[in-house]
Formats: C-alpha cells, sequence, structure tokens
C-alpha cells in the first residue's frame, strides 16, 4: 500500500534532484522513496549507536562498582589481615 503525500520542497533541492534524475534515468517517486529509505536506515544506526554508547556507559558504570565491591570483600578477607 502507498500514501500520497503533499511535498514542498526548497527550489535548490527539487533543481538539484531533478537534474540527478535526468542522468540516472529514475521516476522521481522511485528516487525519492529510495531516498527515504537510505535516511531512515541511516537514521535507525545512528540511534541504535546511541543506545549501546548509553547501555555501554551504564554497564561500565556498573562493573565499577561491582569491582570496587569485590575489592573491599577482597581486603576485609585478606589471609594475612588478623584484624589488628
Amino acid at each position: 500500500m502507498s500514501k500520497n503525500l503533499s511535498l514542498k520542497l526548497r527550489d535548490e533541492i527539487f533543481e538539484e534532484t531533478e537534474q540527478i534524475l535526468k542522468k540516472v534515468k529514475r521516476p522521481r517517486n522511485a528516487y525519492i522513496n529510495e531516498a527515504i529509505r537510505f535516511y531512515n536506515r541511516l537514521q535507525t544506526r545512528k540511534l541504535l549507536k546511541h543506545q549501546l554508547e548509553r547501555e555501554s556507559n551504564m554497564v561500565s558504570e556498573d562493573s565499577l562498582v561491582v569491582l570496587s565491591e569485590f575489592e573491599k570483600f577482597e581486603e576485609s578477607s585478606d589471609p594475612g589481615d588478623h584484624g589488628h
């Protein structure tokens, strides 16, 4: 299924697109659909990258807390430490 849209393009974008369409011999509708699909994929990747960076930072912070707790545990259970 397709949706009809009314689209306003800036003159320079329209003219540039028309020049490219003449060279590549593609229908305007197919070209715009392909361009939007490409841009959607680009944005999806950027969003995923941002989400992964956020999650990585959260895991990193958690790892530092766990490491700190392990260090405290090791210090308190050090066999050379007799509570002196």
